[in-house]
């Protein structure tokens, strides 16, 4: 007879102020400078997938400013710097140009050129 073995779900808590998640996916956290925060479990798999679709989105914009970037003399496109946000769905945001992370909990991802060998 044939035993499975079933690994348990990777969960990973994001901690949020946005209350549209039911009660029962939720539960309160201690606020912080007078807001309220709920934390809110997601499975490890579904963020890691989303953080994987927003890299190779990021993968593809990086390439066509690589592109641009060769065609113009003297410019050489050596470092790109992002901060990203996490909601509690587990989607993976840019945050744009004079946008704040809701709850200053941005996560910065600092793209450098390796050197080739």
């Amino acid at each position: 007879m044939a035993t499975k073995m079933f690994m348990q779900e990777e969960i990973i808590s994001i901690v949020t102020d946005n209350v549209q998640f039911p009660a029962e996916t939720r539960t309160w956290e201690a606020p912080s400078e007078g807001a309220t925060k709920y934390k809110v479990e997601i499975s490890a798999d579904k963020l890691e997938q989303e953080m994987g679709r927003f890299l190779q989105i990021v993968s593809r914009l990086f390439k066509r400013a690589e592109i641009e970037t060769e065609k113009k003399p003297g410019i050489h496109l050596d470092e790109i710097e992002l901060s990203v946000e996490i909601n509690g769905e587990g989607k993976v945001s840019l945050i744009g140009s004079g946008a704040k992370a809701g709850g200053k909990g941005a996560i910065t991802l600092k793209f450098k050129r390796t050197e080739l060998e």
